[in-house]
């Protein structure tokens, strides 16, 4: 189950469907894996925070990933963890890059669920890997790669 919560108001006045473009691209990203995700889309302040809390890092950034701890309860699937998007980073992202704000909500929901499943980019092979994972998901919701050379910043 995808739940996507919706604390900021800007997201859906720039976007109607907001909610409805993170559970597709969420459920596309887990694939046939079991397991609960929780999305919440906020604002700058509200990640920073939480950047600045788990990461210190001051500052907020586009999705942070928070992968819950190995417990499953008895015939419930398990909760993978949770996502949360900042919306000013990731509209003027879009922005810079040229792409909808749908399509690179698209990208950053799969990141995310991703890094919930235990993907990484720290090292150079593991982040060709996980692009490449990310561009073939991208691809099945008919997102264009968000890696190709004339979108990025």
């Amino acid at each position: 189950m995808i739940e996507v919560e919706v604390e900021d108001a800007a997201w859906t006045a720039a976007l109607l469907d907001a909610a409805g473009v993170v559970e597709r691209a969420a459920e596309a990203a887990l694939g046939t894996v079991a397991g609960d995700v929780v999305v919440l889309l906020t604002d700058d302040a509200a990640v920073r925070e939480l950047n600045a809390r788990f990461r210190e890092r001051d500052q907020p950034t586009n999705v942070l990933s928070f992968p819950a701890a190995e417990m499953t309860l008895p015939g419930q699937a398990p909760h993978l963890g949770d996502l949360v998007l900042a919306f000013g980073v990731c509209a003027a992202e879009a922005t810079a890059q040229g792409k909808t704000l749908a399509d690179h909500l698209s990208h950053l929901t799969v990141h995310g669920v991703l890094h919930l499943l235990g993907r990484d980019h720290e090292a150079d092979g593991e982040a060709e890997e996980m692009e490449a994972e990310e561009r073939s998901i991208l691809a099945s919701l008919g997102v264009a790669d968000p890696y190709r050379a004339d979108v990025q910043a």
